[in-house]
């Protein structure tokens, strides 16, 4: 299984894809994107978003199960511990030195025991937060690249409403040209003021 995730892979086709497009032109900072293509690469990230989500979230439920094993570790440890105390106590020859000796290694089982379960504990909880960290950096990922889409479109909106605004001036100027001294048309009298005379409308 490859190290980075499909979703890793898709975001890095995203950046990649957006620092292939043309600007729009006489612009340094508008560029003109595909919808189609970005389009496919969006719901291919919403599909696969839940499932990496899953997986983080199977990983962070894996603490129980380190924790769980690391118990069974120590508990081996005592045990083979106590069978070795057990043994050297039944040596007569050597009663005290078996009771000194035992003593030892049960102390130094039970060490061995706690420092696995300490280990354990600090290993899932780095899990985890790594786990949430990278959750959270990923969905902050896709957040940008959202919110940069919504801008795009607004830009482009407003970009087309300006055009038309242009035009529709464009378009009264001439007319006001083909007609310099009408000004019954226009419902003004020679002030500029609304005229009495009403409009034909065709």
């Amino acid at each position: 299984m490859n190290n980075n995730s499909r979703i890793e892979q898709i975001i890095e086709e995203i950046e990649e894809y957006i620092d292939s497009c043309k600007y729009q032109p006489l612009s340094n900072t508008k560029i003109v994107v595909n919808k189609e293509e970005m389009e496919v690469l969006l719901r291919e990230l919403r599909m696969k978003t839940p499932d990496e989500i899953k997986r983080y979230q199977k990983i962070i439920s894996n603490k129980e199960a380190i924790l769980n094993d690391a118990k069974e570790k120590a508990q081996a440890i005592i045990a083979d511990a106590t069978i070795h105390t057990n043994e050297l106590i039944n040596e007569h020859e050597i009663m005290q030195q078996a009771y000194a000796q035992a003593n030892e290694i049960v102390m130094t089982a039970t060490k061995q025991a706690q420092e696995i379960l300490d280990n354990a504990t600090l290993d899932a909880n780095n899990i985890r937060l790594s786990a949430i960290q990278y959750t959270d950096e990923m969905l902050g990922s896709l957040e940008a690249i959202i919110n940069q889409s919504m801008n795009t479109s607004v830009n482009k909106f407003n970009n087309y409403i300006d055009s038309l605004k242009q035009c529709s001036t464009i378009i009264e100027e001439n007319r006001r040209e083909l007609n310099p001294n009408d000004t019954a048309e226009t419902g003004t009298n020679e002030n500029g003021e609304p005229g009495d005379k009403e409009l034909n409308i065709i």
